[in-house]
């Protein structure tokens, strides 16, 4: 049974960092693509950012390029999201999510962490 856990989500002052972890697993996660999505309250889910089994391709919302990084180590099948220079517009469940490769659709997903930042 597959399961992603996320963890480092909390509160922070606006233009402050956080990192992210999700640990997958569960099964072999070869070919994955594992992604981070977030909903704020009154908003729809957003893809923030993914990246490619072999970390060759990544893709980062317009609304964090140049704030946020995302990572992964397949040999512990984590990925990670560092989130540097925060807003209060960065407020939101933060989801882990994975999906395999030429899948549209996110097939596996964490149970969300918080994150809330301050003005």
């Amino acid at each position: 049974q597959v399961q992603l856990v996320e963890s480092g989500g909390g509160l922070v002052q606006a233009g402050g960092s956080l990192r992210l972890s999700c640990a997958a697993s569960g099964g072999t996660f070869t070919r994955y693509v594992m992604g981070w999505l977030r909903q704020a309250p009154g908003k729809e889910r957003e893809l923030v950012g993914s990246i490619s089994w072999t970390g060759e391709r990544t893709y980062s919302a317009d609304s964090v390029k140049g704030r946020f990084t995302i990572s992964r180590d397949n040999a512990k099948n984590t990925v990670y999201l560092q989130m540097n220079s925060l807003k209060p517009e960065d407020t939101a469940v933060y989801y882990c999510a994975i999906r395999r490769s030429g899948v549209m659709n996110y097939e596996y997903w964490g149970q969300g962490t918080q994150v809330t930042v301050s003005s």
